[in-house]
């Protein structure tokens, strides 16, 4: 059970966790020595961070999708522990339980020790063919599983129908009353319609299985013999497909819960930037300290040259008439939109004044 649960464990923290690790290794051989890194929350630390997040989400998806399937893979099924082919006739099934049993049978093996594990395996070849050959046991073997060998009191198909529709219709009906409330209150948008579709294409796919007698044509025409001509992977029970489809169904809707912050970005942010034009509110921090910094530095540095002065009247004074005069003869008359005012008002002199005297400056 820990096995199963512990991928999906991972999802709540190893995807940050790693992209922290590959962004700073990214820095570390993409940014040469002595350049500035991008600091946390600039846009160019999140356009990076957000592109990392993205690939370690995709990639612990697939991740977690094969383990899955190759949990599957070590439990194996009875048609693997008989050798036997998936639509292997009762003269197989007896065949390949013979040839098996004349290996593993606890009479025929001599250490005490090999014995008590012979013993156990030939119980399990001993149920696998006994489950084989009762064809209301088959059928709810290869939909339900193993588990469905417990239903004791099941004895007819419908019986197995009935107790599958009691075993796992209240986990569909409250994982939809679960998504109808989260959407009703404006959480998960992001994703919505793929959450929607992913889990009435599962439970489509349930139904169609447990209610045939025959396998899906598409588990038996296309996935197994695609897994057999080009894969060492064994071909796929109905029960196997469906706890896989399940699996990633919910990998899936937590990758997207994950992904949606990446694409929707929040309504504060965006008031943020646009109120700022842009710039990021850590930047507008840092400029309005340095300015403040900058006035502290000036007025210190203005105390420092002014100090000579300090209790001599008559220097001050002279001193504000000399700074007026050089403010006036080389600030104010040198600014071009005063020197074009004055200008325009010599030109209009000069049309007042006599003809000899208009070329006199």
């Amino acid at each position: 059970m820990s096995a199963t649960l512990l991928p999906f464990i991972g999802w709540t923290f190893l995807p940050n966790l790693v992209t922290g690790w590959i962004q700073s290794i990214y820095y570390g051989f993409s940014i040469r020595a002595g350049d500035p890194k991008p600091q946390p929350g600039s846009p160019r630390y999140v356009k990076h961070r957000q592109r990392i997040l993205f690939i370690v989400i995709v990639a612990y998806l697939l991740y977690t999708i094969y383990e899955v399937d190759d949990q599957l893979r070590r439990q194996g099924n009875f048609y693997e522990s008989l050798g036997v082919a998936q639509d292997a006739g009762d003269r197989a099934i007896k065949s390949g339980f013979r040839r098996l049993a004349a290996k593993h049978h606890p009479d025929k093996v001599t250490a005490s020790g090999d014995r008590g594990a012979s013993g156990g395996h030939f119980v399990h070849l001993k149920l696998a063919q006994d489950t084989l050959l009762n064809p209301t046991q088959r059928f709810a073997y290869d939909r339900f599983g193993p588990d469905a060998l417990n239903w004791r009191h099941c004895s007819t198909v419908g019986d197995y129908l009935f107790e599958a529709l009691v075993k796992f219709g209240p986990t569909y009906l409250g994982a939809g009353i679960m998504m109808a409330i989260l959407g009703i209150t404006g959480y998960l948008q992001w994703g919505r319609f793929w959450r929607y579709l992913f889990s009435a294409l599962l439970l489509l796919l349930e139904f169609y299985t447990i209610t045939r007698p025959y396998w899906p044509p598409f588990l038996d025409n296309f996935i197994n013999p695609v897994l057999l001509r080009l894969t060492s992977h064994p071909p796929l029970l109905p029960f196997q497909l469906l706890v896989l489809a399940r699996k990633t169904t919910l990998s899936i809707f937590i990758a997207l819960s994950q992904l949606g912050p990446l694409f929707q970005p929040t309504p504060s942010t965006s008031a943020t930037s646009s109120a700022t034009g842009g710039i990021n509110p850590q930047q507008l921090n840092r400029i309005e300290q340095i300015t403040q910094a900058n006035e502290v530095e000036a007025t210190r540095l203005l105390g420092l040259d002014m100090a000579p002065f300090v209790g001599d009247g008559h220097s001050v004074g002279d001193l504000k008439v000399k700074l007026k005069e050089w403010l006036v003869q080389n600030t104010i008359r040198n600014d071009p939109e005063v020197r074009d005012a004055m200008g325009k008002v010599m030109g209009r002199r000069r049309l007042g004044a006599p003809a000899g005297a208009r070329n006199i400056r």
